[in-house]
């Protein structure tokens, strides 16, 4: 394995526990900064905001730049956030750190895949995407439960920096670790050139319906995964009759599928990408279906939460090389795959919560994403009959 992947990983781990670490916090920032516990959760929402629009905007500014000096500006930009938000001495400061640190999420996902996928063979592509990730899938098993553990015995800002520390050494790591060919811009592709030109040529990848396809099955996939996971914690207590203690194992369990998952993911879609995205979104839509119809058994929900993750991220290595292969390489398309996966989250945590307000119960969300998840399955299975039908390139 690359050392250059290893680095990649530590990025995307620190990133994530970024993303995942204040759900953990918000009561100690919610008292120490003095403002409502809906305040301290736009610290939450604030942040999802700024990946999506960060992904699109960052990727296309930079998208004639060599991509390790990027990737290295975004993590700094990273430990610019994280340290905001350590030093904060008000809720608008700690907010501004979150912004900060988002913007670089998805541009780092989607350049860094590029990079990733630079330093293997091209049938190994899907793989080492995933390995890329693992880091996030990590970040999520261990997000919460750090932060609640760092910031219970020294604060809430030491969890910050502590995230701080790790992006430096992401840094340091890139810059030893990733060779400066990885991140090299093909520059005789038109979407290598900067400015106007270079922003125009990206954009016509997004002329390709298998482009639109797998964004489309991406943003439904992950809304259904994540609609029903938003609201799991209530399906644990209030259904299958666990209580609030058990729920912080149940997450690590739910963690293991994730990262699990995305590693077989992985290998399996340099084997047979499109079958291996049709059967995972398959078996996750079974497993939303299975968990609704069983959430009131603790042994059913325990396997089925596991499989939940399991089958939820063993699209994304897969998704993510599929649509910067069908947008020849451009680097706005693999950050634009975070943005929809962003946009399905929200969708599917709305959906939900509008199913619960209806008084459908707290499986609903679970029935809820399992309808987003067939959709993202119907749309995958359109987009590979199409790839397969296509004349190959010449």
């Amino acid at each position: 394995m690359p050392a250059g992947l290893i680095a990649l990983t530590l990025g995307s781990f620190g990133i994530g526990l970024t993303e995942f670490v204040i759900a953990g916090l918000l009561p100690q920032v919610s008292q120490d900064l003095r403002v409502s516990e809906a305040a301290a959760g736009r610290l939450i929402s604030g942040y999802a905001l700024s990946v999506a629009v960060g992904a699109i905007v960052l990727t296309a500014a930079t998208g004639g730049l060599p991509r390790k000096p990027v990737l290295l500006g975004l993590v700094a930009l990273f430990v610019a956030g994280n340290l905001l938000s350590a030093v904060a001495t008000g809720y608008p400061m700690a907010l501004l750190g979150r912004v900060v640190a988002a913007l670089c999420h998805g541009s780092f996902f989607g350049i860094g895949s590029l990079v990733a996928r630079s330093m293997v063979a091209p049938e190994r592509a899907s793989g080492a995407v995933a390995v890329m990730f693992a880091g996030l899938t990590l970040a999520n098993v261990l997000g919460v439960p750090f932060g609640a553990l760092v910031g219970e015995r020294w604060g809430w800002r030491a969890t910050f920096w502590a995230i701080t520390v790790i992006g430096v050494l992401a840094l340091a790591a890139i810059a030893a670790l990733v060779p400066g060919w990885a991140g090299a811009v093909d520059r005789a592709h038109p979407s290598a050139g900067s400015g106007l030109g270079g922003l125009r040529a990206q954009g016509h990848a997004f002329r390709s319906w298998q482009v639109w396809l797998t964004l489309a099955a991406t943003a439904l996939g992950y809304g259904g995964m994540f609609g029903a996971f938003s609201y799991i914690a209530y399906t644990f207590t209030r259904v299958t009759g666990f209580s609030g203690a058990d729920v912080a194992w149940l997450l690590v369990v739910y963690g293991a599928g994730l990262v699990i998952g995305n590693l077989a993911g992985g290998r399996a879609a340099d084997l047979d990408r499109d079958r291996t995205l049709i059967v995972s979104l398959a078996g996750l839509a079974l497993t939303l279906l299975a968990f609704g119809a069983l959430a009131a058994s603790p042994v059913a929900s325990v396997v089925l939460v596991f499989l939940l993750g399991l089958f939820g991220f063993a699209s994304v290595p897969g998704m993510i090389t599929r649509v910067t292969d069908h947008a020849n390489g451009v680097p706005l398309a693999a950050s634009a795959n975070v943005s929809a996966s962003n946009v399905g989250n929200a969708l599917g945590a709305w959906l939900g919560g509008l199913a619960i307000s209806a008084g459908l119960g707290y499986t609903a969300p679970l029935y809820v994403g399992a309808a987003l998840v067939l959709a993202a399955l119907a749309v995958m299975v359109v987009s590979a009959r199409r790839a397969a039908a296509a004349p190959p390139a010449p």
